[in-house]
């Protein structure tokens, strides 16, 4: 069983940063592949990053450059860095794991709004 937690959503302006986190449980972390997901309304959830048990990366092409993903693997966590936030970034961000199910967090809602 994995439990995943996000936090670090808010309401940001175009251009700013915000840097959500995903704390998860499970006594090998180190070994999963974690990716964060993201859905707008109206829209299927798509992936935005993931992170390899190596710390090899890989972005959707509409985030590369600007958001960053990274993992602590003493603290269980994992870490979305969102820089020059637009509003086509708008959506609820999810964290997401594979470990012989898949697994999901509750979500955490980032607005990028003037």
């Amino acid at each position: 069983q994995v439990q995943l937690v996000e936090s670090g959503g808010g309401l940001v302006q175009p251009g700013g940063s915000l840097r959500l986190t995903c704390a998860a449980s499970g006594s090998i972390f180190s070994a999963y592949t974690m990716n964060w997901y993201r859905q707008a309304p109206g829209k299927q959830r798509e992936l935005v990053a993931s992170i390899g048990s190596s710390g090899s990366t890989n972005y959707a092409d509409s985030v590369k450059g600007r958001f960053t993903i990274s993992r602590d693997n003493t603290k269980n966590t994992v870490y979305l860095q969102m820089n020059s936030l637009k509003p086509e970034d708008t959506a609820v961000y999810f964290c997401n794991t594979w470990v012989g199910q898949y697994y999901w967090g509750q979500g955490t809602q980032v607005t990028v709004s003037s």
